[in-house]
């Protein structure tokens, strides 16, 4: 209660919707689908939900549902942790296009995807091995997207949101942007990478943070700035939304948003969502 308590206190001024009109209420059983990568399925944040495709990490204790479980909505949980925003529009091997799980009944669409086309979390995982003793023989090299790739992962984020609205005219969609999981300042015992690699990677998150923004803004979707509300949030805080190198067992993974992290996106979206 706490933890909603102060989150409902900041959430305004950390979100932006479309001004032209007031989004209608979402009645209780109404139609919820959840679409993203890692940071909206929550890998770890509880045992994986029953009968969802292993890989894709849906935790039981990931915001989409606690915020199903709080405003008393019907989820579906299309969330895939590895997916970029092709496999949001497409099929990714067995898994089929997370907007295939949209119909015209659909009230509700959370969407947290972007970060995997440009590499962002890849390069922090890059930064880490770098300053590995011993780095495993699986570590990714480190390698900025280019201008091209920036452009696709717009591109798509942009089709993603007008294919929503054809689907579901009545559904309300709402982009919740990438927890922070960077340290403010270098020396942070829980995500040891170099300065020049976290002044790059923080540069990454701001633009991606952007760009969503920008999406949202433009294609008429409403924007959660969870970005914002969790900047004094990240490791090596008092109290840490997200892992840094190391996660604790049964508390997500490394450098992805924890139990605490979750609770605070979806009490967020509780307050955004009902003002």
């Amino acid at each position: 209660m706490r933890l909603a308590g102060f989150v409902g206190s900041l959430v305004l001024a950390f979100i932006a919707a479309p001004a032209w009109s007031k989004p209608a209420a979402l009645p209780e059983g109404a139609r919820y689908v959840a679409m993203g990568s890692s940071f909206a399925s929550g890998p770890g944040v509880g045992p994986n939900t029953p009968d969802t495709p292993q890989r894709c990490g849906r935790g039981t204790l990931n915001y989409p549902n606690l915020l199903a479980q709080r405003l008393k909505l019907k989820l579906v949980d299309a969330t895939c942790g590895g997916a970029k925003t092709e496999h949001v529009l497409g099929a990714w091997d067995e898994v089929p296009p997370q907007i295939d799980s949209v119909d015209a009944d659909t009230r509700l669409v959370t969407i947290t995807i972007g970060g995997n086309d440009i590499g962002f979390m890849t390069n922090i995982f890059a930064a880490l091995c770098e300053r590995a003793e011993k780095p495993a023989p699986r570590c990714p090299k480190w390698r900025a997207a280019d201008e091209a790739e920036w452009k696709g992962d717009e591109l798509r984020m942009r089709e993603i949101v007008r294919t929503v609205r054809a689907r579901a005219p009545k559904a309300r969609i709402v982009f919740v942007d990438y927890i922070t999981v960077l340290p403010a300042k270098t020396g942070c015992a829980e995500l040891p990478v170099s300065a020049e690699r976290l002044a790059f990677s923080q540069s990454v998150a701001k633009r991606l943070a952007a760009m969503t923004a920008q999406v949202a803004r433009e294609e008429g979707a409403e924007l959660l700035k969870f970005s914002n509300l969790s900047k004094g949030h990240a490791p090596c805080s008092k109290t840490p939304w997200s892992n840094g190198a190391v996660a604790p067992a049964d508390d997500g993974i490394p450098v992805h948003p924890n139990k605490a992290g979750h609770a605070a996106a979806a009490a967020a979206l509780v307050a955004f969502l009902t003002r």
